[in-house]
């Protein structure tokens, strides 16, 4: 009769998340989803883990997309571990562009220096994903990155006259390949 009560009061207990892993704006952290109802879901109490959040972020540039790592104890109380910006998001301020070429093998979004290879790499090395790497290997993983991504890497350095003409000429690549996607969204409609 015991082992039944003890198995049905365990049964009873539900069983909860204890970590989360996801990638929150500094200084944006709301009770709104998507991240209230994960934390919802680990009990812990949302109004206080968002303030908690923004202090501990109040010093990085608002809205800057930070890898947070949330560990929830056994009394309800959590751990934040904030890590360094994603990668593709510092090649993207380094390069100027809102977004990645959509081809990128052929088409080039953006120029880095080799400096803002090594500034990032610097930045990333300090994560947990690199600490078992040299400052080498990081270097080449954020080239490898860049060019992922549409990002051209220069080896000297880029005047400014050679980077406004880049940036007249992709601006005209942009607007040509928003207009190709809407005449083909048109056609589709169209035929529909």
């Amino acid at each position: 009769m015991a082992a039944k009560r003890a198995a049905s009061q365990l049964a009873d207990k539900v069983k909860r998340k204890t970590f989360l892993k996801t990638i929150i704006p500094a200084g944006k952290a709301t009770p709104a989803p998507p991240l209230g109802p994960e934390l919802g879901q680990m009990q812990v109490q949302i109004a206080a883990f968002c303030k908690d959040f923004n202090e501990k972020t109040a010093h990085i540039k608002p809205g800057v997309p930070l890898p947070t790592e949330i560990s929830v104890n056994a009394d309800r109380s959590f751990n934040i571990k904030l890590l360094n910006p994603p990668m593709s998001y510092l090649l993207m301020q380094a390069a100027g562009c809102n977004k990645g070429a959509s081809k990128p093998g052929s088409q080039v979004c953006g120029l880095i220096t080799l400096k803002h290879v090594y500034e990032i790499a610097k930045i990333k090395g300090q994560d947990p994903a690199f600490t078992c790497m040299t400052l080498e290997q990081v270097c080449k993983t954020v080239i490898g990155n860049a060019h992922k991504i549409g990002i051209k890497v220069v080896k000297g350095d880029i005047s400014v006259e050679e980077l406004m003409e880049f940036k007249e000429q992709r601006a005209q690549e942009v607007a040509q390949e928003e207009a190709e996607l809407e005449e083909a969204r048109l056609s589709k409609m169209l035929r529909l």
